[in-house]
């Protein structure tokens, strides 16, 4: 059992002397997880594509440019028709109509540079740009809660994984204490001063006192794994800072709770509302019409000569003939073009985006209010926590005195192996208290920083804790 003892501890120390020489203190966690945590990394690439996004629509400002160039090999036989292009896909084969079918062939050619613009869209673009921009507030909004939600994790987990490790540094000491003990009745068994029975139940305590040294160990490995997890780490065994263990923050320290109006979870809320409404300006702005500017400039060829329908023979199937350029057009002019079913159509579309951003000022509301409950009850339950911990310290030294009256009493073979044995497990209960106390003070202070939006309430602590003297 011995053995198991040593090989456990070895394995925790081997992994601490392979991962941290120094100190991991709480800031250096903060600052480790929110720059290696992957789902922070994921959010502030959504950041960055929200930016960019709102670059492009600003870009929605310039103009249509666009430049194109066409070579062709056809035939122009035409009759007198309507004809209906279906999608915009037609054959443009310009020709008077022709006696009769033919199968005369010739290269044509068509360049152009079209530049269509939309001047003035009452407020489209403009509403699209804010759209963008609420966007990007938005996910700005979204990445501060989640730092904000992981630092809060951390600390956690970093509380958690102390107190652990004090749990098992108790379990330690109680050990040591035991092993003492059997040591010194196991001599006085053999030097028949007491009865061996005496030593096999010592003997057995050393090993029960063993076992729960043993079992300490798991909520360490526990909790050092949620630690490396949010830190972004290989498991390890982390060697934390001792101030969370010696002292607890002043209790005389002003907490105000109007924090919560601030805090980054409703920040994100308003930023959704205020994405909502941006929304529905977008959408009334599709009932407007829309005002252009075009330009068009055009060049064209053809191997067909300017009496081809004259004479059929007037045409040359010369590739150099039918790309150059013959003729040349250019069109200016300004289009007004408003879909009337858009007043009617988007109505509804408004309408639906209305009751969205309804639903989420409902749902910032019970946010609030729920922040607000649990800030009150977080202050409350830091209340108990101080009061807790001070009676902790009462418990644990009555335990303390006790436990030495019963050692001196039983050396001198005044009182009897069971009442030394309570008093051994009362000391060790009592220890195990004052630390999960103490760590619950800190707890406490953390969960009412979390419940106020505001992590410096927790960080500030550390300059106004009060060192124990246990």
């Amino acid at each position: 059992m011995k053995a198991k003892i040593v090989a456990s501890m070895g394995f925790v120390w081997l992994l601490g002397f392979n991962s941290h020489g120094q100190t991991l203190h709480l800031e250096e966690a903060l600052q480790r997880g929110i720059v290696n945590y992957d789902k922070l990394k994921a959010k502030k690439s959504i950041l960055y594509a929200a930016g960019e996004n709102t670059q492009f629509q600003k870009q929605q400002y310039l103009p249509d440019v666009t430049l194109g160039a066409q070579q062709s090999l056809g035939t122009v036989n035409m009759v007198n028709g309507p004809m209906y292009g279906q999608g915009g896909l037609a054959a443009a084969s310009t020709s008077m109509p022709l006696a009769e079918q033919n199968w005369n062939a010739a290269f044509g050619s068509l360049y152009f540079a079209n530049i269509n613009w939309n001047i003035y869209t009452f407020g489209r673009l403009k509403n699209q740009v804010r759209l963008g921009a609420a966007q990007e507030e938005r996910a700005q909004a979204d990445l501060e809660q989640e730092i904000f939600q992981h630092e809060v994790r951390i600390s956690a987990a970093y509380l958690n994984l102390l107190a652990s490790q004090r749990i098992v540094y108790v379990q330690e000491r109680n050990h040591d204490r035991a092993s003492v003990f059997y040591a010194m009745t196991d001599a006085r068994a053999k030097s028949g001063l007491i009865p061996e029975v005496d030593a096999s139940l010592a003997k057995a305590e050393v090993s029960s006192a063993k076992s729960l040294w043993i079992k300490s160990q798991d909520k360490v490995f526990d909790y050092s794994k949620s630690l490396a997890v949010l830190l972004n780490d290989d498991f390890q065994a982390y060697q934390l800072d001792s101030l969370y263990s010696t002292s607890v923050p002043s209790d005389k320290e002003e907490r105000t709770t109007d924090r919560v109006s601030l805090h980054p979870w409703l920040a994100l809320q308003q930023s959704q509302i205020d994405e909502s409404i941006q929304a529905e300006e977008l959408l009334n702005t599709h009932k407007r019409p829309t005002v252009s500017a075009f330009g068009v400039l055009q060049g064209r060829g053809s191997g067909f000569d300017w009496n081809y329908v004259q004479d059929n023979s007037a045409y040359s199937g010369s590739y150099l003939k039918g790309v150059g350029i013959d003729r040349s057009n250019y069109l200016l002019g300004v289009s007004l073009t408003w879909n009337i079913t858009n007043l009617y159509r988007f109505k509804s579309r408004v309408k639906e985006q209305q009751h969205k951003s309804q639903s989420l000022r409902y749902q910032y509301d019970l946010g609030r209010k729920e922040l607000d409950n649990q800030a009150k009850m977080a202050d409350a339950q830091l209340h108990n926590a101080y009061a807790n911990f001070d009676e902790t310290k009462i418990q644990l030294t009555a335990a303390n005195l006790a436990y030495k009256q019963h050692t001196a009493l039983y050396e001198n073979g005044l009182t009897t192996l069971v009442d030394y044995t309570q008093a051994l497990y009362s000391l060790n209960r009592a220890e195990i208290d004052y630390e999960i106390a103490q760590n619950n003070v800190w707890q406490a202070l953390l969960l009412l920083a979390s419940a106020k939006g505001d992590i410096s309430l927790f960080s500030k602590a550390v300059g106004s804790k009060v060192v124990n003297k246990y």
